[in-house]
């Protein structure tokens, strides 16, 4: 394992979500239903085509996508998520490779679409836009998706926040608030926007499945010493048993951009 450090994150403090595979696998496939029927319905996922996910942690979108009828690769800079994605994904055809999404062992204009599910703030994004550019056709399309708890909508979010900053405050992935889209900088020259979803709904979650999807955060089990983040998951578990609800829900917000590759190649 080896801690990612970036800059705009968390204060420079490193993380590694290969430390927290085994949680991250039980507790973090938690995409509603409606994500992956939009991702059909809109034709963003179109059987036979070739899609690499990036920053794929443990198969999540190409698994729970796979009877969509593409031909999935996932990428993960963690040796620990990809090895968890293989097993989690026997009987199925895809393929697997551990590597940075700047620099993926995948041949020239190989994929007709690359998606990118609650990772893209961890990439070099010139870097990125360049290996994007290579391994997508000509006319190819890049799918960013991210969903977020919102704490200003939920107590238990907003406490679990508190709470994650009090063992960890340089964690920056608290407060979220979304925004109105507008096209972004970086797009410039290289994409263009063919598509934008974005709506809310609230995730089911338990005592046990709240602790364990926190626990997966890059927050917590991926920055935190193991005796760390057994205080704090037990910290945790004391503050939602006060709460006096075992099974509740927590909003979240889910976007899903679509951009096609412009200018020469």
């Amino acid at each position: 394992m080896a801690d990612l450090i970036l800059h705009g994150i968390d204060r420079g403090q490193g993380f590694d979500f290969g430390r927290t595979s085994a949680d991250y696998a039980r507790y973090r496939d938690i995409y509603p239903a409606t994500l992956y029927r939009k991702l059909r319905e809109f034709g963003i996922v179109r059987p036979g085509e070739r899609i690499l996910d990036v920053g794929t942690g443990t198969g999540v979108l190409p698994r729970n996508l796979y009877d969509a009828g593409a031909k999935w690769t996932g990428a993960d800079l963690s040796e620990e998520q990809i090895s968890m994605a293989r097993k989690l994904s026997q009987g199925m055809e895809i393929d697997y490779v551990a590597a940075p999404a700047e620099r993926l062992p995948v041949p020239d204009r190989s994929f007709e679409l690359m998606t990118a599910c609650q990772c893209f703030w961890y990439f070099d994004i010139p870097a990125f836009l360049a290996e994007l550019r290579r391994v997508v056709v000509p006319g190819g399309r890049f799918c960013k998706i991210i969903m977020n708890w919102l704490p200003h909508e939920s107590g238990i979010a907003a406490e679990t926040e508190k709470l994650v900053l009090q063992y960890n405050p340089a964690w920056s992935g608290g407060g979220y608030v979304p925004e109105p889209f507008a096209v972004p900088d970086w797009t410039a020259g290289v994409l263009e926007p063919e598509t934008f979803h974005h709506y809310r709904e609230g995730l089911p979650f338990s005592i046990d499945s709240w602790c364990g999807r926190i626990r997966a955060c890059r927050g917590v089990g991926a920055s935190l010493s193991a005796p760390e983040v057994k205080q704090f998951d037990r910290a945790l578990r004391e503050s939602l048993e006060r709460n006096g609800e075992e099974s509740f829900e927590i909003p979240h917000y889910i976007r899903i951009e679509v951009y096609r590759l412009i200018g020469p190649r």
